[in-house]
């Protein structure tokens, strides 16, 4: 048994693992939610109205939906009104879908609240969909038609600055996706053709599995890479416009963090069989040296 390739067959197995987790990550209720790409925090929303709201502003029917108990307490009102729209408090996107939810057991930290406290309670997921798009614009309108109460976006004062932004980064997301399926193609390939390398012995069988290994790490980088950039930017652009209408996002540092591990599994796994290589070749031309000097 060749036991120097253990390594990389044990690191292509892990990598699988890690990348199909990577794709499947949210896309159904309950399981690896917190693994998202980005999390868009709307629990705030209703901040940005109440200073808007009269007689004749078609929010006017919403603020008398508001107890007259809580109408002096921003904070709760903010709740309130994003209740009523319809709004959940949090969207979290993922390759496939994404979830939604409440803050529980209230939306911002107070007095006898620590943020620490306040856990996320998942209600539900969209569908799972190949080349998913995520797209709040669509997503907040759906909700806001679902109340009845005729209001859109534009009264909220949703910056179209945001939608934008994220429109630019709709070809790398779904690239992403694209090089998320080739990587598991790929690292497969690899896992297959190391195993048998374990009791091969030879330059050709080392070979084949370093440039099967170098298309599988090219692929999961690039995804990693890409994925990175639309968590990164996409958590940017966000932040950056929708900070006047009470929107936030945050990126998913545990889903970059699963993507990368997935790489840098893929990149010791290369190495190895580099190593397999130049350590293979040496130890056959020192044989024919002793043989032949």
């Amino acid at each position: 048994m060749r036991l120097t390739a253990l390594l990389p067959v044990l690191c292509c197995t892990a990598a699988l693992i890690l990348s199909f987790l990577c794709l499947f990550a949210g896309s159904k209720k309950g399981f690896m939610e917190d693994y998202h790409i980005l999390n868009l925090n709307t629990s705030r929303i209703g901040e940005s109205v109440i200073d808007t709201i009269g007689n004749d502003s078609p929010l006017s029917s919403l603020w008398n939906l508001v107890p007259d108990s809580i109408q002096e307490g921003v904070s709760e009102i903010a709740g309130t009104v994003t209740e009523d729209l319809g709004i959940e408090d949090f969207y979290s996107a993922h390759l496939l879908n994404y979830c939604f939810g409440q803050f529980t057991p209230t939306e911002a930290p107070n007095a006898t609240l620590s943020l620490k406290d306040i856990d996320k309670n998942i209600t539900g997921c969209s569908e799972r969909k190949a080349m998913f798009y995520f797209n709040p614009e669509d997503i907040l309108q759906q909700a806001l038609d679902s109340n009845g109460l005729g209001i859109t976006l534009t009264d909220l004062k949703w910056p179209e600055d945001i939608q934008r932004g994220l429109d630019a980064l709709r070809l790398v997301g779904i690239t992403s996706f694209v090089l998320y399926c080739l990587s598991i193609a790929f690292i497969f390939l690899a896992l297959v053709a190391a195993v048998p390398a374990l009791f091969a012995s030879g330059r050709l069988a080392a070979c084949l599995n370093l440039m099967i290994t170098i298309l599988a790490f090219l692929a999961i980088g690039l995804a990693s890479a890409l994925v990175t950039a639309v968590a990164v930017k996409g958590t940017s652009i966000i932040n950056q416009h929708g900070n006047d209408v009470g929107v936030q996002a945050q990126r998913g540092n545990k889903f970059l963090g699963l993507t990368w591990a997935t790489t840098a599994l893929m990149f010791v796994a290369l190495v190895a069989w580099s190593l397999e290589l130049c350590i293979g070749h040496r130890k056959r031309q020192t044989k024919y040296t002793s043989k032949h000097g």
